[in-house]
């Protein structure tokens, strides 16, 4: 029995009857030699991780576009936060936390530059339509190194649907669609205090009143309600008051920071400058890599452009549009 094997075996021993077992995989797209050492779960973190489409989250807006500060979140630091909490509450309910890591860690994997504004725009340029959920599987089945990473169902199927209108297969599924609602609610508060934005006296009372006033008691009450709630049962929830409250707050960010609040501020200026990039590529395909040339002559211009403009990061989006619409000085004459 090699190592993978044995740690296939302890899941079947210890993990709930409702967790899901790697050796019970679906399946990748492509078929592949197993791994001496690690279960198939376990590799599929590793290769999220270890892409270069994981890497640039870090260069990606959460909620704030070019924040000045250093401790504002960016998509990465939101990635690690999910992953963190998903872990935590699939530990506690003896799922497989191999999977959970996975799909947190890859959820976000197509989300464009500048947030949901990015997203939003795409959306309305592209016949299809655009959704980062999508784009985050389109990343590991296609994009990344040419060919996807070739990863399992189960991962792909959670990334797909770790959005509030997806319907994971899998309880790691559920575990990171509330994992990614959970942190996201926090720590965009979070940010919009530091910010002036919010103050902690802004907050519904009676959300605070049941979720707590601080950033980390609201994480560890809401925590802590799903793994209560949701522990030896077949599904993964929080209790009707926590998520009541909860909901309550995720209303009240839509309203006072999400939509209208001087943290949307350059949103028009990001809006025109990703419309600018898209046209520009759209008449001009040759200017980008031969990897996206080839998605155009394959599968359309439009899709081409897309998959090009939604990996690209805050910084680089802003350098093309530099390069291609703003002046260049002169060289001073000697």
């Amino acid at each position: 029995m090699n190592f993978r094997e044995r740690q296939e075996d302890f899941e079947r021993n210890y993990l709930s009857p409702y967790a899901s077992l790697s050796c019970n995989t679906k399946g990748r797209c492509r078929e592949e030699e197993k791994c001496s050492i690690r279960t198939d779960f376990q590799r599929d973190r590793d290769r999220i991780i270890h892409s270069k489409a994981f890497r640039r989250l870090k260069h990606k807006t959460q909620v704030f576009i070019s924040p000045e500060g250093d401790h504002y979140r960016t998509r990465i630091t939101h990635t690690l936060e999910v992953s963190q909490i998903a872990r935590t509450i699939s530990r506690s309910l003896r799922l497989n936390e191999d999977l959970t890591e996975a799909i947190a860690l890859g959820h976000d994997l197509g989300h464009t530059p500048f947030g949901h504004t990015g997203e939003q725009v795409l959306n309305e340029l592209l016949d299809e339509g655009f959704r980062h959920e999508e784009q985050s599987l389109r990343v590991v089945d296609f994009l990344e190194k040419g060919t996807g990473l070739n990863l399992t169902w189960e991962v792909r199927d959670g990334i797909r649907n770790h959005t509030t209108r997806g319907k994971p297969a899998t309880l790691e599924g559920y575990v990171v669609r509330l994992s990614d609602w959970i942190a996201y609610i926090n720590h965009d508060i979070d940010d919009a205090e530091r910010a002036g934005i919010l103050k902690e006296e802004d907050l519904p009372r009676k959300s605070v009143a049941i979720l707590g006033k601080k950033h980390g008691e609201r994480i560890d009450t809401m925590i802590k309600d799903v793994i209560e709630t949701s522990y030896e049962k077949a599904e993964v929830k929080m209790s009707d008051n926590v998520f009541n409250a909860t909901w309550e707050l995720r209303t009240f960010l839509f309203e006072k920071v999400y939509i209208g609040s001087s943290a949307k501020t350059q949103e028009n200026k990001v809006r025109e400058m990703i419309k600018l990039l898209f046209e520009h590529y759209i008449n001009n395909p040759d200017l980008m890599p031969l990897e996206f040339v080839k998605i155009s002559q394959e599968s359309g211009i439009q899709r081409a452009v897309a998959d090009y403009i939604a990996g690209m990061t805050d910084i680089f989006a802003i350098s093309k549009f530099k390069e291609f619409f703003v002046p260049s000085s002169w060289p001073l004459e000697i």
